[in-house]
Formats: structure tokens, sequence, C-alpha cells
């Protein structure tokens, strides 16, 4: 299960935090494509919220973004998003609409070992924000890897032309 918010670390809740600060003062473009802006419409609320999340993943061929709701199925904009209603992401200052789906073990286990295979010299850091972030020591093994994956969902969010379909996680 994943930590509650009030449990991590203030300096990854700040680092973490950095990226939202430059979306929202327009400079989401110096992130480049290693962040993305998610906006959707809250389950309860009906009010539109925007939420800046690293992305993990970027299938080519799809152009699908895979992000991870790094407090669990309990993160809001998770649960706003499995809910239905209009999702779209901006990248740096390209805004799509997307269709969302979760990824399934097998491949959300991939996609960690991947990211952090591109990361290897970021790796003792990022090990230590998904330990934090899931309260028990991750190291990257692939048993750790399949762990993270059932705790932290991993969803991917393809660009659509059309309008997004609802209720999909």
């Amino acid at each position: 299960m994943a930590a509650d918010v009030r449990s991590i670390p203030t300096w990854v809740r700040v680092g973490l935090g950095l990226p939202r600060h430059l979306y929202a003062h327009g400079l989401g473009l110096l992130l480049g494509s290693r962040f993305l802006q998610l906006s959707h419409t809250g389950r309860r609320s009906g009010r539109r919220y925007d939420t800046v999340l690293e992305v993990v993943h970027r299938d080519p061929a799809s152009g699908e973004w895979v992000v991870v709701a790094g407090l669990g199925p309990r993160a809001d904009w998770y649960r706003n998003v499995c809910a239905g209603g209009p999702v779209a992401v901006t990248v740096g200052r390209r805004r799509y609409q997307v269709d969302v789906r979760d990824l399934g073990v097998d491949e959300a286990v991939w996609v960690l070992g991947e990211y952090e295979r591109r990361h290897r010299l970021a790796t003792p850091v990022i090990r230590r924000v998904l330990s934090a972030l899931v309260g028990w020591r991750y190291r990257g093994s692939p048993a750790d890897r399949r762990r993270l994956a059932g705790a932290l969902p991993l969803v991917g969010l393809r660009p659509q032309p059309g309008p997004v379909e609802s209720g999909r996680c």
C-alpha cells in the first residue's frame, strides 16, 4: 500500500512539487517531455484539476505516455480519471485529449525496469523516493518491481483525436 502523503519526507514532496510550479507559471516547456500536466474533472465537485506527473515511459509507436500514481490507487487524480469525464494532457505547450488505461502487472514491471535502466545514475535517488512512496525498502529486484506495480498503478495516456471515453480504469 502507498504511504500517506503526510508520511512522505519533506525533501521528496518539495522535489516532486517543482514541476507543478513551472507549469503553473507557463514554463512547462522547460521540462520537455519528461513531465506532463494532467487535466481531469473532479468526480464529486465537477471542477477541473491539473496534476503534474513524471513520464516514466513514452511509446513512440502509439504516442502513449505512462505515468505512476505515486500515492497509490487512492490518489485523487487517479480516482478522478477512473471515474470518467474528459481527460487531457499538456506536454510543454501542446495539449492532447487522451484515453486512459491501467497497465497490467507484467507491462508495469517491464516499464519500471526500463525506467531504471534509462536513469542508471539516478537509481539511488529513484529507489529512495519509491521507498518513501510505498513505505517499504524498494531495491529494484524483479520481485520488488512486481510488488511496486501492485502498490502504485501505472497509467497509460494515449492521445485521441476525438472525445474521451469515460469509466476507464
